[in-house]
């Protein structure tokens, strides 16, 4: 029978707790595109519904896919999987800040949002902190 696993040590509790979040976003673009989208300060174009169908599918599927396997299986190579695609995140949005203009408070704020997302999976799986 496959169970939730409840982390032991603090380390886990900082990696679980970046995959629980990770949940949560996929839930909310899930559930809540529209909401989603304020929330990242964008806005779908009424001649495009299509665009709620990409929040949907493929930013939830993989916030939800990859943030679940984590919390249900809890592996090292998921915790790795998963501060890695937080620390890709943060890589894009800093290219965008530096080529796209995009150098503001609400980007600096989302970079150590995601940062932290990312260290605490990593700093566990390779044994930084316990």
């Amino acid at each position: 029978m496959m169970e939730l696993y409840w982390p032991a040590s603090q380390g886990e509790w900082i990696a679980w707790s970046s995959a629980a979040v990770t949940v949560v976003f996929g839930l909310i673009l899930f559930f809540a595109p529209r909401i989603a989208f304020r929330i990242l300060r964008l806005q779908p174009v009424p001649a495009h519904p299509e665009a709620l169908s990409e929040a949907r599918a493929t930013m939830a599927g993989f916030y939800l896919g990859l943030g679940l396997c984590a919390l249900v299986f809890a592996q090292p190579f998921l915790w790795i999987a998963l501060g890695v695609s937080w620390g890709f995140t943060v890589f894009g949005r800093l290219i965008s800040m530096m080529s796209d203009r995009g150098n503001t408070l609400y980007n600096w704020i989302s970079v150590l949002i995601e940062l932290a997302l990312a260290a605490g999976p990593l700093l566990f799986a390779f044994g930084f902190i316990a």
